[in-house]
């Protein structure tokens, strides 16, 4: 049976089109949500429209087009309760590559791409809706993703930086507009068996974190759904962290 406090919210989800992102919104939709997907990604979106979830195609990193899109989100779909920002990127790069005869150093581009989809777009999202969340008086949660990697990971300054910036936002947030009954967790997961992660790290890689981690597997999309329920359902954590990994950093 759903929660009772489930069935009554709406949640947004960010970064609906990615291998993780599309799971998170089916799994809060069974859990009894009702979910809004939005990802830039149109033709990504298709499989979850084709579940009967709502679709947004907007892209964060367009400041105008992601206020009309979450204004309109609003209009049509009442007030977003949850927001849940899946939007990310998992990138892997050294400061500088010594073993490499050209291209060594960790470009600029490359820097703005990372920080952009694992911060920024997490910025726009969680300022557009927090703002209508105050106006209209709506209590509720913003989730942002984190990572293990935000303690600082060698080979991953980007994406440590971003997902560092991460927690910091979400604490400063929580300091913020814990008075507003609005309240900010993050989740920083370890190695989730999603394609993404299949896709950033090589098997033998991967195997290697399986035998470091005590549970000694990946974890499940259903840890991370069960982790954003218990997230939404309980009204006293704010502020907080929680790291899902099996162990991997005791």
């Amino acid at each position: 049976m759903p929660s009772q406090s489930l069935d009554k919210q709406t949640v947004m989800v960010t970064g609906a089109a990615g291998s993780l992102g599309a799971a998170i919104a089916r799994g809060l939709r069974k859990s009894g949500c009702r979910v809004l997907a939005l990802d830039r990604d149109a033709a990504g979106l298709d499989a979850l429209a084709k579940d009967g979830i709502a679709t947004i195609a907007c892209d964060l990193l367009d400041e105008n087009a992601a206020a009309r899109c979450i204004g309109e989100a609003w209009q049509h779909h009442g007030p977003i309760s949850v927001l849940v920002n899946a939007v990310g990127l998992i990138h892997s790069a050294p400061l500088i590559n010594i073993a490499a005869t050209s291209g060594r150093k960790h470009s600029l581009a490359a820097w703005r791409r990372v920080i952009d989809l694992n911060l920024t777009a997490a910025f726009v999202a969680t300022v557009n809706t927090v703002d209508r969340m105050v106006s209209t008086r709506t209590r509720g949660v913003v989730i942002n993703f984190s990572s293990l990697a935000a303690s600082g990971n060698a080979g991953q300054g980007a994406y440590a930086a971003a997902k560092a910036g991460v927690n910091a936002m979400t604490t400063s947030w929580a300091k913020e507009l814990g008075i507003r009954g609005i309240r900010f967790v993050a989740i920083a997961p370890g190695f989730i068996d999603v394609p993404s992660t299949r896709a950033a790290l090589a098997e033998s890689v991967l195997n290697d974190w399986v035998q470091r981690t005590p549970l000694h597997r990946l974890g499940s999309v259903e840890d991370v759904i069960s982790t954003i329920v218990f997230a939404i359902e309980t009204e006293y954590i704010n502020g907080k962290v929680i790291e899902i990994d099996g162990g991997l950093t005791l």
